[in-house]
């Protein structure tokens, strides 16, 4: 079969990818499942993975197939396997996980102590097949098209997990930030407005992304090449700051709002990554708020966001390519050029 693997880290986008003849995965465990990949989506972590940002936190064994947003069909399972069958469509949680350590037990699929991660880890979905295993898969509900679906595997996924904690703490009249209305900020914006009611802050500094916000749902928008954030967001709470914010950028310069438009008690959560935090202590005592990490999400958010997808409440914006393409899309996402989501259809 073809793959596209990556076999050293660059920064040169066009030439990232090698298209390889590399065998079909086969099941290696009772628990196994082979998926023909039909979508698999291309994340801005890609690009972070090409770049070797990954190598000092995970092991990363080369050359290696890349894509960790997967969906499709099963080919084959496992003796043990009993949630899908042959020819069944399903969306692939990107962590192969263990379900016996403490955190498996617990309910934490992402801090699974044997877990293996598409793409990775391990080899990914940027290929005709990918292995996978049953506690990884969901079924997919007729009419979900695996294409369409498949960004929400770790794009999706991320932004919902974000958005479900930052839910827990608002109230109806409250407000959020969303900071980057791109492949994830798009679907966390929805994910906010479908599960609460707080006055939603779009920003970006695109006017067209911010027109896409306003369709999905923001009350507000906010270009901070044309506005000050902090001024407007102090002018839309009454001086109070926001409830809530979600950063979809991760930039020196977003996570540098934090005290000035986070609340009192609130959370800047940090989605999107590539910059730092650079805050003295005395600020996050004196405004008693919080920074909060997201990294994917659990298994059953996954199911959950499906079903969102499944009532209509989240739409995804994706964009098609061939696996021919995937230097392409590694060089148009670093210049800034895709809107919404780029699939990869091997």
């Amino acid at each position: 079969m073809q793959a596209a693997r990556l076999h050293e880290y660059t920064d040169e986008m066009s030439t990232a990818l090698q298209i390889d003849e590399v065998e079909r995965p086969s099941i290696t465990a009772s628990n196994g499942v082979i998926v023909e990949v039909e979508g698999a989506g291309w994340c801005q972590t890609d690009n972070h993975i090409i770049e070797g940002m990954w190598a000092e936190y995970v092991d990363q064994p080369l050359p290696m197939t890349l894509g960790h947003e997967n969906a499709g069909t099963v080919v084959e399972t496992g003796d043990e396997v009993q949630l899908v069958d042959e020819g069944d469509p399903v969306i692939c949680h990107p962590v192969q996980t263990c379900g016996i350590c403490r955190p498996c037990r617990q309910g934490e699929d992402m801090y699974c102590e044997n877990s293996m991660f598409n793409g990775l880890t391990t080899d990914g979905g940027f290929a005709e097949y990918l292995h996978t295993n049953e506690r990884a898969v969901i079924p997919l509900p007729d009419g979900v098209d695996p294409v369409d679906i498949a960004p929400h595997a770790d794009a999706g996924i991320t932004a919902y997990h974000a958005a479900k904690k930052a839910v827990h703490e608002l109230n109806p009249g409250d407000t959020a930030v969303v900071i980057g209305i791109g492949g994830l900020g798009h679907i966390g914006l929805q994910c906010v407005d479908a599960m609460s009611a707080p006055d939603i802050v779009a920003v970006d500094v695109k006017d067209e992304a911010l027109d896409l916000a306003t369709d999905l749902g923001a009350t507000h928008t906010i270009n901070p090449t044309t506005a000050d954030v902090v001024s407007e967001i102090e002018a839309l709470t009454d001086g109070t700051g926001a409830a809530q914010v979600l950063d979809f950028v991760g930039a020196d310069e977003t996570t540098g709002y934090a005290p000035d438009i986070v609340a009192a008690g609130g959370d800047h959560h940090i989605i999107g990554y590539g910059g730092h935090v650079h805050e003295p202590s005395q600020a996050l005592v004196n405004g008693e708020f919080s920074f909060r990490g997201t990294l994917v999400g659990q298994y059953t958010e996954l199911q959950e966001l499906v079903a969102l997808v499944e009532r209509g409440d989240v739409e995804l914006r994706t964009t098609r390519y061939g696996l021919d393409e995937v230097n392409t899309v590694a060089e148009r996402l670093e210049h800034g050029e895709i809107e919404g989501r780029a699939v990869i259809t091997p």
